[in-house]
Order: structure tokens, then C-alpha cells, then sequence
């Protein structure tokens, strides 16, 4: 399935027919088959599928950690080879990775050492950004000393401090708890909409999804394949309010749709027997999947 260009200019990132095989126990598996697609300069897209449909796979092999065995990827036009890639991105995992030897400030100017910057000027760069990421106050703690949530904003300034135009993101909230995840969700975008740099993030929330993002990429089980493109249009700045629009829902239900995440009701010769299993047995859903009328009735 290929994409259509997102814009006339030259896109950030651009895939062309990405296939990815890996060997398992002396076999060789297909992991993502012909995945083709752009993202604009200064475009946020999410990529959401099942588990092991190569969503980080792909990110690996975007971010020159990992070879396509088949396509190519092009930063700005211009296709490179994954270790011409190696560093050309910056990527955040859903593990924070700080350095429990480091303070929150030096883990976070660790970006800028790595790219050759002296430790003082470093660490004077990341200072000044710790109040915007609502860090302040907290440039001599210890990972330890950090909740979770704190811990990550620490990993997310160090990957925009890597001042990279394609920023990688796979599932950077994933560990925290809903409320911890909410919040930073809303911080994320409020980061995003001042910076806009390029996105890919990987998540398998599809509120998250749809919140954050300007197109929502649906791969399907292995190997993966693009099954649905979802765009969305929400204005910007956008606030936690629009999950509460008729829009949202609709495009809630559509990609839980293109997931295969809304069982077909079976026939039964009792409608009443029918509405009582329903309620009894939660349907197969990701986070923010909706129960249905009747279990949300009860």
C-alpha cells in the first residue's frame, strides 16, 4: 500500500517498499512487508498495530539500528543506507534509560556531550530548557529521586536537545500510570505545537494516537502491512476537551475497526440473552476503545 505525498516539499522522512526479515531459531521470519509512506516536515504521525507487527522494528530500521532487506528510506530526499542513518534521528524508547550514576541535568546534556559539545556548555543548554519541560528545580536529583513521570520528561529533553530533525518515539508513556499518562500526552503535544519537528511515534493507544497525532498509520499482524491511514484534523493547539467531540469517537471506532477490535454481535434467538453476554464479557480492545451502548449503560 503506498501513500500519497503529505505535502509538495521535500518530505522529512519517506519510506519506498520496506520489507524487514529477521532469523528465529534458524528461521527466517518476515516481519514488514512493502510499508510505504512520507511524513512532512514538522508532521506528527503515529503508527499503531498489534503486538509484533514491527512497529519498533521499523523504528529501528528508520533510526540505522536495524537493515530493511528490502525498499529504501530517504532523510530530505535523499535515500541512505541504515548505517548512513545511524544518528541522522532521535529516538526515545519507552524505557527512560537515564544514568543512575548522572543527575537529571547531566542525563539530559548527555545528548549534546555525545554530539562532541563541551560538558559545561552542555550542561548550560539543557539548564535553560528544565523550567519549559517543568523541570525546574530538579537539575540535581538523581534518577532514583524522580517519579516516572519526571523520569521521562528527563529522557524527552534529552532527545530534543539531540536536535535532530526526525524525532522517534516509541511508546514513550507506555510504562506510566493513566493519569501520569494523560498529563504528559497534553505536555507532548504543548511541546510539539512550539518546536514541530518531524514525529513517528509508535503507540498501541488509539486515543493517544488520534489526540497527538496529524495521521494515524494502521499496520496489520505479521508481517506487518499498512492497512489503514487515518487523517486527523483537529486544529491546534488542541486540549484534552476533543476527546469528548463526536469526532473523536468516529475516529475512535474507525481505527478500531481497521484493528479488528469490534466483534460483530452474534445471532441469537433471545435479543435479551444477546445484550446480557455482551455485557459480561469486555470486547478484545486497546486502551481507549470504548465498551459498547449497553455495557456503558450499566
Amino acid at each position: 500500500m503506498t501513500l500519497p505525498p503529505s505535502s509538495t516539499q521535500v518530505p522529512q522522512l519517506e519510506l519506498r517498499d520496506v520489507s524487514a526479515r529477521y532469523v528465529e531459531r534458524g528461521e527466517t521470519l518476515l516481519a514488514l512487508s512493502d510499508i510505504s509512506f512520507q511524513i512532512a516536515d514538522g508532521e506528527f504521525v503515529a503508527l499503531i498495530g498489534p503486538s509484533g507487527s514491527g512497529k519498533s522494528t521499523l523504528l529501528d530500521i528508520v533510526s540505522g539500528l536495524f537493515p530493511e532487506s528490502k525498499g529504501t528510506v530517504s532523510f530530505a530526499g535523499q535515500p541512505l543506507s541504515f548505517e548512513e542513518r545511524l544518528g541522522g534521528s532521535a529516538y526515545m524508547r519507552q524505557r527512560d534509560l537515564l544514568l543512575p550514576w548522572r543527575s537529571a541535568l547531566d542525563n539530559a546534556a548527555l545528548a549534546l556531550e555525545i554530539h562532541g559539545v563541551p560538558r559545561r556548555d552542555a550542561r548550560t543548554r539543557a539548564a535553560a530548557r528544565f523550567p519549559s519541560f517543568g523541570l525546574a528545580g530538579f537539575e540535581d536529583a538523581w534518577p532514583s529521586q524522580l517519579s516516572g513521570g519526571m523520569r521521562q520528561r528527563v529522557a524527552f529533553l534529552r532527545t530534543m536537545l539531540a536536535d535532530r530533525p526526525i524525532l522517534l518515539l516509541d511508546e514513550p508513556f507506555g510504562a506510566l500510570d493513566a493519569l501520569n499518562r494523560v498529563a504528559l500526552q497534553a505536555w507532548l503535544i504543548e511541546i510539539w505545537e512550539s518546536e514541530r519537528r518531524s514525529v513517528l511515534l509508535v503507540t498501541h493507544d488509539i486515543d493517544e494516537a488520534i489526540f497527538l497525532a496529524d495521521r494515524v498509520i494502521v499496520l496489520s499482524s505479521r508481517p506487518g502491512r499498512i492497512v489503514h491511514v487515518e487523517p486527523i484534523s483537529f486544529p491546534h493547539p488542541r486540549h484534552r476537551s476533543l476527546l469528548a467531540t463526536e469526532e473523536f469517537f468516529w475516529r475512535r471506532s474507525r481505527l478500531a475497526e481497521a484493528l479488528g477490535l469490534l466483534d460483530e454481535p452474534e445471532e441469537q434467538e433471545d435479543s435479551h440473552s444477546t445484550r446480557a453476554d455482551t455485557r459480561s464479557a469486555p470486547m478484545g480492545r486497546a486502551p481507549g476503545v470504548p465498551y459498547d451502548s449497553g455495557e456503558m449503560a450499566s
